[in-house]
């Protein structure tokens, strides 16, 4: 599997984003996006995810499901946890389960809530987390459905040493089982293959 891309240029507001970008992130390895704060990380996760227009070039996922879409094939891991306060813990994973569809081997709820250690809050509101908890149980929702690409946003945000570190862990299970994934980070983070892309000087300032 092999996510390509081919010359895209992306405006925001009038303004050039990203101008004639061109990549290939594969299968197995994960590619970390790096660069200063506004040169267009975030915006280029989401334009690979369907969420931002792309004003040309071409996005294309070769060797994944082709049922699905890019967009489909993809996880988006933002800045936002996309969390509803007034539903519990297990009710806020059992709605993204539902949203993306349950998927055959995937894990369940709580064993999703054990894989990043919220599984003794199940029950509780989400509004009462930390910052730290809401993005674990954020995390949680990519476990609970396959989509082959997963897109991080600086995914460490809020994250201390121990659940960076399980984050990684559930990142390297991901790639080791054939998964793509592409970071925007200002973090090192230890994934086990990497590869990086400095977008300092390969879009519009």
């Amino acid at each position: 599997m092999q996510l390509t891309v081919d010359y895209v240029t992306i405006e925001r507001g009038g303004r050039l984003v990203i101008d004639s970008l061109s990549f290939r992130a594969k299968a197995g390895v994960a590619l970390v996006i790096t660069g200063p704060n506004g040169i267009g990380k975030s915006t280029l996760l989401r334009a690979i995810a369907g969420l931002v227009h792309v004003a040309s070039g071409t996005l294309r996922l070769d060797g994944g499901e082709p049922e699905r879409t890019l967009p489909e094939s993809c996880h988006y891991f933002g800045h936002l946890d996309g969390l509803k306060s007034a539903l519990s813990v297990q009710e806020n994973v059992a709605f993204w389960q539902a949203f993306y569809g349950a998927t055959a081997g995937q894990a369940s709820v709580l064993d999703a809530l054990n894989q990043v250690s919220l599984d003794h809050l199940a029950d509780l509101p989400a509004a009462y987390l930390s910052a730290g908890q809401r993005r674990r149980l954020s995390l949680a929702r990519l476990l609970v459905s396959h989509r082959p690409v997963w897109l991080l946003d600086e995914p460490t945000s809020a994250l201390d040493a121990a659940s960076e570190a399980r984050l990684v862990d559930l990142v390297n299970a991901h790639l080791a089982q054939g998964g793509l994934v592409i970071a925007a980070t200002h973090a090192p983070l230890a994934f086990h293959t990497l590869e990086t892309l400095d977008l300092s000087n390969r879009v519009s300032a």
